[in-house]
């Protein structure tokens, strides 16, 4: 029985009433109502109040009349009344309901209420959530290059006060928290468009962001990368230089993983490198530019479409410590063709002689050096024995 459910009767035959604390759930009719202040009668215990935000926020749809729930802050405040407040119920009200929205897989829509570099803050019921960044659609997801989180954060403010469709990623009543998706919100819907697409397709899209490693790319709320060595045959140093945020591209799907596609725009026209290198062979002395030095060897710009590397093992025939010794950036220089692999846009070039190298004598190791032993002279007549030293005393007539 309620603390407030007690009737005139109960009373009449004894019923003890027993005193209200702080945290108490009672339950009142509303008797008074303007915009701070909401009056109850709580029965025995006589008038409560609710006032302040919890009047603006949980009161707006109550009416004279309505019976509700709310809980005690003050048993008794300095005019007699007992001070309630409406959020710890509401909010529990809101847990059993979002629990229920949780385990049915509900997609229902959201008013942020707040944005930080992370998120959304969003409340649901009462219940206090977030929204985080990963969790947003590609199509409001903040693509920025450098990863700029004032600009992360201006983007994520756009979205405050819209309604966003999401679905509950991650609940604990125990430990208060809510996690909520626009993107798992999205799922299934993803999922049956990205069904009609296949490998090898063409498509039409809107870039939605470009950043450092790519660009991404709305196809009818369906998420595209193009990657960065996807965007044109030539060396891509920057992806703005293409594609600007808003403009339409066509592309072609060369991969599709759950629920993202990957795209190119390079694919669609005819590969320059595969024409060009058609020029070629091995044995073929080439021009080229050098245009990057590394621990390992260099890059050489032997067309505007062909960059080929030169091993560090490959600079001179003796053994190079540092490549920046023998090249320099922006320097010309012929270059002997030593490897060509045209799948994989790789040639090969060298700086080395194209003689066989012979190493002098000299800096043979003495271990690998044949030693010859002196020839031993062969004789046809027997060796004699050596004669006893008393034979040789006889015989000079020594006793």
């Amino acid at each position: 029985m309620s603390k407030s459910n007690i009737s005139m009767d109960d009373l009449l035959v004894g019923q003890a009433i027993e005193a209200i604390n702080v945290e108490d759930i009672v339950e009142g009719t509303i008797i008074a109502k303007d915009r701070r202040e909401l009056w109850l009668d709580l029965g025995p215990y006589g008038t409560g109040v609710v006032g302040g935000r919890d009047v603006e926020h949980s009161a707006k749809d109550l009416q004279i009349g309505d019976v509700i729930s709310a809980s005690v802050i003050d048993a008794e405040d300095e005019n007699g009344y007992v001070l309630l407040s409406l959020k710890k119920v509401a909010r529990e009200k809101g847990w059993d309901e979002l629990e229920s929205r949780f385990k049915n897989k509900e997609v229902f829509g959201i008013i942020p209420f707040d944005a930080n570099k992370g998120g959304l803050l969003i409340e649901i019921d009462g219940v206090r959530g977030f929204l985080p960044v990963s969790q947003l659609s590609s199509e409001n997801y903040p693509r920025v290059t450098g990863a700029d989180k004032d600009e992360i954060l201006h983007r994520l403010n756009t979205l405050v006060g819209r309604t966003l469709m999401i679905r509950i990623l991650d609940f604990d009543r125990r430990e208060g928290k809510l996690i909520v998706s626009e993107k798992e919100a999205q799922r299934e819907f993803t999922e049956g468009k990205i069904a009609a697409f296949k490998v090898g397709d063409s498509i039409k899209g809107i870039v939605t962001g470009v950043v450092d490693f790519g660009v991404f790319v709305n196809i009818d709320g369906i998420e595209g990368l193009v990657h960065i060595s996807e965007i044109a045959w030539d060396r891509v140093d920057s992806p703005a230089k293409y594609v600007k945020v808003g403009q339409e591209v066509e592309a072609v799907i060369i991969a599709i993983d759950q629920d993202k596609l990957s795209l190119s725009i390079k694919q669609l026209s005819d590969d320059p490198w595969q024409k060009e290198i058609a020029a070629y062979k091995m044995g073929d002395t080439v021009d080229g530019k050098v245009t990057r030095i590394t621990p390992f060897g260099a890059f050489v710009q032997v067309t505007p479409v062909i960059e080929a590397l030169v091993h560090i093992s490959e600079l001179a025939d003796d053994h190079v410590i540092d490549p920046n010794l023998l090249v320099k950036v922006g320097e010309t220089k012929k270059f002997r063709v030593i490897s060509i692999d045209a799948d994989q846009h790789k040639l090969s070039l060298s700086l080395k002689s194209d003689k066989p190298t012979v190493e002098p004598a000299e800096l043979v190791p003495e271990k690998t050096k044949k030693i010859k032993e002196a020839p031993v002279a062969k004789s046809s007549k027997p060796v004699k024995a050596a004669k006893k030293p008393s034979e040789v005393d006889n015989k000079s007539g020594k006793q």
